[in-house]
Order: C-alpha cells, then sequence, then structure tokens
C-alpha cells in the first residue's frame, strides 16, 4: 500500500465553503430534517424550454460529439459578441476579444496561472467567491484581501493597498453585482479601478456573473463600459445565473486580447473546451428576448421583498438588494464575532441552510448570505422558523 501524500498547495487549502455546507445539509436530511437550503446560489427555476430545444436538437448532429474548439466555436464567439454590443453597446472582436469557458469559475480559476507565480500578489475581494484566493494559491502567489466594508457601500478602497503588495499586485478581481453583499458599482467606481490598474500595471478581472439578475430596471453596468476598460483587462460571464444554467458550464471571459490570449493558453493545455451542442443552445441562449428574463427577475423579487421584509421584522439589520439573488444580513448580536456558530444554529433549530459570512473571508464575519432560490411560501416559512429559532 503505498503512503499518500498530498500536494504542499492542497495542504494549505481550506475546505471549500459550499462543499462543507452541503455535508453539514445531507447530515439534517438524514435525520429526516425538511430542510430549507437558502445557501448556495443555484437557481431551482428550470432552463427555459427552448434552450433546452436547442441543445436537443444540436446533441442529435455527429459533428457536434468530437473534440470543441478550445477557445470556443465562432458562432458561439460571435453572438457573445454580439450580447455584448446589444446589452451595453461594447465593441469586441469574437476573434481575439472572447473566449469561451467551462462555466466562469473555470476561466476565474486558471487566469492567475497565465499571470502570476511566486513572489507575485493577486489582489481580490473579501468577503468575495472562494475560487479567487484559491485560484491565487493554485498559481504560487500571495493573495492579498480587499476588505469591502459597509461604510464604503461594499467597495474596496484601491488607496489604502500597502505600495509593496502593489509592485508585485499583477492582477485584481472583483465583482460587481457583488457576491456575496449584493452591492452594485458604478461608472465612479470603475472608473477608479481603469486609473488604479494603469498605474500600477495590474490586470483587472471583473466578474460580472450576476450582472442580469437585478430589480426595479435598473441594469447594472459592465466593466468595459468605462473608457479604457478593455486595455486595463477584462470581464467573465455566465450563464448559470442569467439563464438558469447552472449545470450546463458554459461561460466566457472577454475584453483584453492579450490577457484572453494568455487564458487560452492555459486552457489549451488543461482542457478541450465546451461541448458544442452546449455551445450552439448557449447561442440560443444569448438570443433570447428580455420579455423571457424580465419572467425570471420578477420571480426574484417576489421572493427579495418577502425575505427582506420578514428578516426586518425579525430586527435583522439587512440591505436590499438593487441586484443578485442573494441577501447579506448581520448576525443577531451575540453573533457577531462567529457567523459560524449562527448559521450552524439556524441548521440546527429551524432547519434552515444559510452561509456563514466568513466563509467569504475575514472581511465577512458578523454577515450570513441568503440566496432567494426556493419559492415564496418557502422563504415566507423559513422566516417564520428562524423567528421561533431566535
Amino acid at each position: 500500500m503505498i503512503k499518500v501524500e498530498l500536494a504542499e498547495r492542497l495542504r494549505h487549502l481550506p475546505p471549500y465553503l459550499f462543499a462543507e455546507i452541503d455535508r453539514l445539509k445531507q447530515e439534517q436530511l438524514r435525520k429526516g430534517v425538511d430542510v430549507i437550503d437558502l445557501s448556495i446560489g443555484d437557481p431551482d427555476m428550470p432552463t427555459p424550454g427552448h434552450i433546452v430545444d436547442a441543445l436537443k436538437k444540436a446533441a442529435q448532429e455527429p459533428k457536434n460529439h468530437r473534440y470543441p474548439s478550445y477557445e470556443g466555436m465562432p458562432a458561439f464567439r460571435q453572438a457573445v459578441a454580439d450580447w455584448y454590443k446589444r446589452r451595453f453597446g461594447v465593441s469586441l472582436d469574437a476573434q481575439t476579444e472572447v473566449l469561451s469557458l467551462i462555466g466562469s469559475k473555470e476561466g476565474i480559476g486558471h487566469i492567475p496561472l497565465a499571470f502570476a507565480g511566486p513572489g507575485d500578489a493577486v489582489l481580490y475581494s473579501s468577503p468575495g467567491y472562494p475560487v479567487y484566493p484559491v485560484s491565487a494559491l493554485f498559481a504560487g502567489a500571495e493573495g492579498y484581501p480587499m476588505p469591502l466594508l459597509e461604510k464604503n457601500g461594499f467597495l474596496p478602497d484601491l488607496e489604502s493597498i500597502p505600495a509593496d503588495v502593489l509592485k508585485r499586485a499583477k492582477l485584481m478581481f472583483v465583482n460587481y453585482p457583488n457576491n456575496p453583499t449584493s452591492a452594485v458599482a458604478g461608472k465612479g467606481f470603475f472608473r477608479k479601478v481603469v486609473d488604479f490598474a494603469g498605474r500600477h500595471n495590474i490586470i483587472v478581472c471583473h466578474d460580472a456573473a450576476y450582472s442580469e439578475i437585478y430589480y426595479n430596471g435598473k441594469r447594472p453596468e459592465s466593466y468595459l463600459e468605462t473608457p479604457g476598460a478593455k486595455q486595463a483587462g477584462i470581464e467573465f460571464h455566465s450563464l448559470s445565473k442569467t439563464y438558469n444554467m447552472t449545470g450546463w458550464r458554459i461561460g466566457f471571459a472577454v475584453g483584453n486580447r492579450d490577457v484572453i490570449a494568455g487564458l487560452g493558453k492555459i486552457k489549451t493545455n488543461l482542457d478541450s473546451g465546451v461541448f458544442q451542442a452546449v455551445q450552439e443552445a448557449g447561442i440560443t441562449a444569448l438570443e433570447t428576448g428580455d420579455g423571457e428574463l424580465s419572467g425570471i427577475r420578477e420571480t426574484y423579487q417576489q421572493r427579495r421583498d418577502a425575505l427582506y421584509s420578514g428578516l426586518r421584522r425579525l430586527g435583522f439589520q439587512v440591505m436590499k438588494p438593487e441586484a443578485t439573488f442573494y441577501l447579506w444580513a448581520s448576525c443577531p448580536a451575540e453573533y457577531r464575532n462567529d457567523s459560524r456558530a449562527f448559521a450552524k444554529l439556524l441548521l440546527e433549530k429551524a432547519g434552515i441552510v444559510a452561509t456563514p459570512g466568513v466563509g467569504f473571508g475575514a472581511a465577512g464575519e458578523g454577515y450570513i448570505r441568503f440566496a432567494l432560490t426556493v419559492p415564496v411560501s418557502r422563504t415566507e416559512e423559513a422566516v417564520e422558523r428562524i423567528g421561533k429559532s431566535l
């Protein structure tokens, strides 16, 4: 029997947040608990039928059964470019400024391998998507958190980053609309980011996965709408949240052609691209009219309003989101220094699965994230259970 030893990079790796949450949820389910899962951002609504039909048709084509291209089908990349032009007024060269991804997580996880290594720093927003610091770790670089504080509107204070860190910084991950805080950024912030990146020669990686989940017609902006943004970096996007396609694993990166080319080099050595039938369905998704998407947003808005008003009645301090399908709430006073303990209380006493803020980084301590991924009736039941547990 061989002795199996993990590589050094894995020995320093914290447990993946959502895998741990799923383990605890499964424990409760085995006990027969009626669990209401408000933890992971996995839409409960089905993928629109016309997209599913497009996949069925494409899957029957023998030409789609072979290895896909690494960078993505020309037709899919052109559909992405056309969507960016319609949605944001941003012009993209489909051949050199668009790259298909096996979900945006794949691109986010791999991009530091192309541009950072030992001795380098990768800036990332905290609290934030756990893959940002992990991707830096896998590349051998140092992840440097940029705290998102409520007093700053959950925007990072770029000028507070130490000079010695800036000298080593190669990449900066930012994400708006933001997960987990649901904060939205506008032109002023993106202008600061572009100028800051230019001064310090840092590649901007903007994660825009939630740009199409918004309320009251307040459509979030793309980082690439800012003049000079394309020269400073790229934007990641996904079909997962917009079209309820989390399991399909398709997304894309767009922007600076040299950065796209670097990420593409990693892809050619580590994967074989997205199944072409899924790309064909992705084209159909990107051509979907806003009427169907507005229905999805309306469903989330009803859930948002039910959960927000319910939590407020219970005395929670919570921001009413203008985008994303998350609510970011302050833990009760006695749990302000231990959000994990509060999440455990909700699970054991109320059968509610929520995500402790500290799981998104140290700056998330004292908060808890709820996902709007159950119907209104279950949302209201969750509020009732939370009230009883407290």
